[in-house]
C-alpha cells in the first residue's frame, strides 16, 4: 500500500462513528485511490449504523434517498471532496427491475454484505482506520491482487452485476481507459453478450459516463472497446458508419481511425472537453457527402461541415448535453474547415470567420484544426503555418487604432463647440487624435473637450493640416502594431 495521507476531516467522521459504538470502513472508489497513490475525488465510508443513528452522531446531515446514504456536512473547509461526505449503512439488495436500481434495500450489520453488492473487485475493499492512519483491510473478492495486476472485474458473476445496473458496462471502460487497467475476459464477454441493455439506461447517464470516457488520458481506446463491445451502436451509432470510409491522398486513414486519432490529439494537447468532442464529431458526417470528382476522380466530402453541424446538434442533443455545449461544438463543427492556404486567406475573411464563430471560440478553433490535421497522419501542424494563423487572427481581433479610442465623439465636439455638422469637425477629431497618440494621459473628457474649443477657432485650413497628420500617425500606429504581431509569430 502506497503511503496516503488520509484527510483530517474524514479521520474525525471515521472516529465519531466508532466513539458512538458502531463500524465504520473507507470503500469503493477512495478505497481504491489509496491504493494507487491517487487523491480520491470523493470519499466513501459504510458502517453498521443506521441512518437514523448516523444522523443523530454529527450536528448537520442530510438524509434524503431511500438508499440509506446521510451526507455529513462540514462547512469548515474548502475542499469540495470534504463538504458533503457521503455514510452509508451496510446494506443489502435484491431485485433490478429498471436494469439500474434495486427494487429492495435492507440495512444489514455485515460488512461483507455490503462488500459483495459492489461492482467491481478493487472497489469491494474496506478500510479502517486508526488515528489517521489504514489500521486494517478487509479484501474479500481480490480487489487488490487486481489492482496490482491493473485488472477490473467483477465482483461475482459479471452477468449478474451487469443486470443489476446497466450503466456498470460503461463505467467498466471509463475506468479501464481513465486507470490504464484491463478488462478480465470473462467481464468483457458478458458486457457484449448484454450491451443492448444499455437502451434500459437514461441518457443523462449513459452523457456523464461518455463525457468522462472522452475525459480520460485515452478516449480513443475508450470508443473502440465501446465499438468491440457492442455498446457504441448504442449511444452513438452514426460514429460507426464512418468504419471503413476511405479519404483522399491527403489523409492516411479511413474516417472512422481519422476522428478517432483527432480526438487522442485533443487529449493528449489536455483539452477540455468541447474541443474533445468537436475532433470526435468534425467529420461525422463525411459518410453521408462522400463523392467523387468527375474532373479530377479525387474523392471529395463536399458541404460535409454544415451537414456535419446538424447532424452533429441531432447526437447532442439527443444525449441531453447543455445547451452552451451544443451552441459551442456545433458552431466549431460548422467552421472547422476555414483553414487552409494561409496564402490565400485575407484578413478580411480571417475577421468573418471570428464574426462567425464568436471572438470566444477563435482559438479553440485553431485548436480543432490541430488536432484535424494531427489525425490525419500528418506526425505534427506546419510550424511556419501554424505561426501564420495565430498572427492573421490576433492581427484580426486586436482593438483598432482608432478614433473610437478617444474620450470624445462628433456629437460632443458639436455640442461643447457650438458649431454645426461639417469636415471641420473631423479635422478636429483627426487633430485631437494626433495628440492622444503622443500623449495617451491627454485622453480625458476634460481636456479634449477643451482642446476642441480651442482647435475649433483655428481656420479650416489649418485644421484640416493638423487633422492629414493625426491620419498619417494612425496609420503609422497601425503599421507599427501589426509589424510586432508579425515579429512575434515570427512570420513575414
Amino acid at each position: 500500500m502506497k503511503n496516503q495521507v488520509i484527510p483530517a476531516e474524514i479521520t474525525k467522521i471515521v472516529e465519531t462513528i466508532e466513539n458512538g459504538g458502531f463500524q465504520a470502513y473507507l470503500v469503493g472508489g477512495c478505497a481504491r485511490d489509496i491504493f494507487l497513490g491517487r487523491a480520491p475525488k470523493d470519499w466513501d465510508i459504510t458502517t453498521n449504523a443506521t441512518p437514523e443513528q448516523i444522523q443523530s452522531l454529527f450536528p448537520k446531515t442530510v438524509y434524503e434517498n431511500v438508499y440509506g446514504t446521510v451526507a455529513v456536512i462540514n462547512e469548515t473547509t474548502e475542499d469540495p471532496t470534504l463538504r458533503n461526505v457521503e455514510v452509508t449503512p451496510y446494506r443489502l439488495e435484491s431485485g433490478y427491475s429498471d436494469r439500474r436500481h434495486p427494487d429492495t434495500i435492507k440495512f444489514s450489520d455485515k460488512l461483507e454484505d455490503d462488500l459483495k453488492r459492489r461492482d467491481f473487485t478493487m472497489n469491494a475493499i474496506g478500510l479502517s482506520l486508526s488515528k489517521g492512519a489504514i489500521k486494517d483491510m478487509v479484501d474479500l473478492f481480490g480487489g487488490l491482487s487486481d489492482i496490482k495486476d491493473k485488472t477490473i472485474r467483477t465482483v461475482g458473476n459479471p452477468i449478474d452485476r451487469f443486470n443489476e445496473d446497466a450503466l456498470r458496462m460503461m463505467r467498466a471502460i471509463r475506468l479501464s481507459v481513465e486507470l490504464g487497467f484491463s478488462i478480465e475476459k470473462e467481464t468483457l464477454k458478458a458486457i457484449k453478450s448484454l450491451s443492448s441493455n444499455i437502451k434500459d439506461i437514461s441518457m443523462e447517464r449513459i452523457r456523464d459516463e461518455f463525457s468522462k470516457i472522452l475525459l480520460s488520458p485515452q478516449p480513443k481506446q475508450g470508443i473502440e472497446i465501446l465499438h468491440e463491445t457492442g455498446l457504441l451502436k448504442h449511444i452513438v451509432p452514426e460514429l460507426e458508419v464512418a468504419i471503413g470510409v476511405g479519404q483522399n491522398q491527403a489523409h492516411a486513414y479511413d474516417v472512422w481511425e481519422h476522428l478517432l486519432r483527432s480526438l487522442q490529439t485533443a487529449a493528449d494537447k489536455g483539452w477540455d472537453l468541447d474541443i474533445r468532442l468537436t475532433a470526435l464529431f468534425h467529420d461525422i458526417s463525411k459518410p453521408k457527402t462522400k463523392g467523387i470528382s468527375r474532373e479530377t476522380g479525387i474523392i471529395t466530402f463536399y458541404g460535409h461541415e454544415v451537414i456535419g453541424s446538424r447532424e452533429t446538434r441531432k447526437i447532442l442533443n439527443r444525449m441531453k448535453f447543455p445547451v452552451k455545449t451544443i451552441e459551442k461544438v456545433t458552431k466549431l463543427v460548422r467552421w472547422h474547415m476555414f483553414f487552409s492556404d494561409t496564402e490565400q486567406i485575407t484578413l478580411s475573411a480571417v475577421r468573418r470567420m471570428i464574426v462567425n464563430v464568436g471572438r470566444e471560440n477563435i482559438w479553440e478553433l485553431m485548436n480543432v484544426r490541430i488536432c484535424d490535421r494531427i489525425g490525419t497522419g500528418r506526425p505534427k501542424e506546419d510550424p511556419y503555418r501554424l505561426r501564420k494563423y495565430h498572427a492573421m487572427i490576433e492581427e484580426a481581433l486586436r482593438d483598432p487604432v482608432s478614433l473610437s479610442m478617444m474620450k470624445i465623439d462628433g456629437k460632443r465636439v458639436i455640442e461643447v463647440c457650438n458649431i454645426p455638422p461639417g469636415p471641420k469637425i473631423g479635422f478636429i477629431l483627426h487633430a485631437l487624435f494626433n495628440e492622444v497618440l503622443d500623449d495617451p494621459k491627454l485622453n480625458t473628457p476634460e481636456y479634449l473637450e477643451s482642446k476642441a474649443i480651442t482647435l475649433s477657432r483655428e481656420t479650416e485650413s489649418e485644421l484640416k493640416k493638423l487633422g492629414e497628420q493625426g491620419k498619417e500617425k494612425k496609420e503609422e500606429a497601425d503599421n507599427k502594431l501589426i509589424e510586432e504581431i508579425k515579429k512575434k509569430h515570427r512570420v513575414s
